[in-house]
């Protein structure tokens, strides 16, 4: 992977990674958004369901 340039640009992608990985193990909980406890791919499930 080549160097960042700016110390925000490295944050946000580490950030994003932490993101990617807290969803592939069923960690993140979309509550604050849709109002109950659901995660990530019970939501991405229902989506492509309908």
């Amino acid at each position: 992977m080549l160097g960042f340039k700016r110390l925000e640009t490295a944050a946000v992608t580490i950030r994003g990674i932490e993101l990617a990985a807290k969803i592939k193990k069923q960690q993140f909980n979309l509550k604050a958004v849709t109002g109950k406890a659901t995660t990530a791919p019970e939501i991405w499930a229902a989506v492509l369901a309908a």
